[in-house]
């Protein structure tokens, strides 16, 4: 994890604002902490804060130029084809001096420009400068995992990582009221909105020209909604399985320590399973809960670190311990984000830093492969028949028996009664209702 920042000014009152650069870098120092540089031209003003893992000597540093100095670049991500890159560039004429996924993005670019991102294997966003014709090009990774923040007005366009960055060029903290309104439905505010009204986040797979005062965003890339109906169900998976393989072992290229997030879970097994086919005595880690034993699955991670052999380690966690981190984790999120699990999380990151630099985890799988109840529900809801009928026509018997998140019992009669609700609806309002934490529907 990186973090960058700049502006472009497009007149002598958007250059004072470049005074700024500074603070809003050193707003990024946790997000890298191994070093700070700056690149400044007339108009442009660039910043990076690094965290070390590929190529970790000074050669790897940003903001980056080429040999010219036409190009510069801030990135923050890891391009995990790299090497593979480099060696076609290669071929091409291309010189590297460092070892570093960073310079082969950046004469990538400087080969193919925008096209560049087709070729990417990776989660990144970065920025290029090209100071000869003043044109700084940004773009995000398919999946929006590295975060792009922007605001825009007559005189300047500025860029972050995180918000505060963007708020260190004093922006006004406006409320965005239809951002607020989506928090409150779903607990997090979806792009292109923010929390502020004149900062918005860059789509996931889109690319964005700014040059002369203009601001172009272009889609690069979008997920396939045709199914592949050639192959059968054992082909289909066997293809998973190696494609989820090769991903796991193209994340352990590191010069630093790599370790796994082990929470006992299907997706955090599975990728602990892969990585140790490529590690020996892999580092997993784990968060316990001393006073919640509801919530406690360290017993699952604990057979699976010992089935695979890993250096395991848990952090057992009191409501005391959360508690007590409770103000610097409000204090560094950027915007309203309610969801629970970014307090073990931030104390597991801190633990697991005192022995790996990176470590890999198993977000984001619910997303890709339907693992919500929501996606069940809704698929469920499609299929119909007497079960779903059953539990519809129980509805008040549903509503009347008391609820709560912290049994199986009333956690199941929740889920029933949501369910219930849900199947009266619009397929369309349906999803949105099970999607949403504080729903319009009784």
């Amino acid at each position: 994890m990186c973090g960058i920042t700049g502006i472009y000014s497009f007149n002598e009152v958007g250059r004072i604002n470049q005074m700024y650069l500074v603070n809003a870098t050193r707003a990024l120092a946790k997000r890298g902490p191994d070093f700070e540089d700056f690149y400044e031209d007339y108009f442009v003003g660039l910043g990076h804060r690094r965290l070390s893992v590929i190529d970790i000597s000074a050669r790897g540093n940003q903001p980056m130029q080429d040999e010219s100095g036409r190009y510069v670049i801030v990135f923050n991500g890891e391009i995990y084809n790299y090497r593979e890159l480099r060696k076609n560039l290669a071929t091409k004429g291309y010189v590297f001096r460092s070892d570093s996924d960073t310079e082969v993005l950046l004469k990538l670019y400087m080969e193919e420009k925008e096209a560049c991102l087709d070729k990417l294997n990776g989660f990144f966003s970065f920025v290029i400068y090209d100071n000869k014709d003043q044109v700084l090009f940004l773009a995000r990774d398919r999946m929006g995992i590295k975060p792009l923040l922007f605001s825009m007005d007559e005189d300047r366009f500025i860029f972050g990582s995180e918000m505060k960055a963007m708020l260190a060029y004093g922006l006004k903290k406006e409320l965005n009221y239809e951002a607020l309104l989506t928090y409150l439905q779903l607990n997090y505010i979806p792009y292109p909105q923010t929390i502020f009204k004149d900062v918005q986040k860059c789509p996931p797979g889109h690319y964005m020209f700014v040059s002369g005062g203009e601001l172009s965003i272009k889609s690069y890339y979008e997920i396939s909604t045709i199914a592949d109906g050639d192959k059968d169900y054992k082909q289909t998976g066997k293809q998973l399985v190696e494609l989820l393989d090769q991903s796991v072992q193209r994340r352990l290229i590191a010069d630093v320590p790599i370790g796994v997030f082990l929470s006992g879970g299907i997706d955090s097994s599975c990728i602990t399973a892969l990585a140790s086919r490529h590690v020996n005595q892999l580092n997993t880690f784990s968060i316990g809960y001393q006073d919640e034993p509801f919530f406690d699955e360290t017993h699952y991670a604990y057979e699976v670190a010992n089935h695979f052999k890993t250096n395991h380690q848990v952090f057992s966690l009191s409501n005391y311990d959360l508690l007590k981190h409770l103000d610097d984790i409000v204090n560094y999120i950027d915007e309203p984000f309610a969801d629970s699990s970014v307090m073990p999380v931030y104390i597991l990151s801190q633990e697991t830093r005192k022995t790996a630099t990176v470590a890999l985890s198993g977000d984001g799988a619910d997303e890709i492969f339907s693992g919500y109840n929501k996606h069940y529900a809704l698929n469920e809801s499609l299929r119909g028949g007497l079960k779903n009928n059953v539990i519809s026509g129980l509805l008040p018997l549903w509503k009347a028996l008391p609820k709560s998140r912290s049994g199986k019992i009333g956690n199941f009669i929740r889920q029933l009664e949501r369910f219930g609700l849900g199947r009266n609806l619009s397929p369309r309002e349906r999803y949105w209702f099970w999607a949403s934490f504080n729903p319009h529907y009784s």
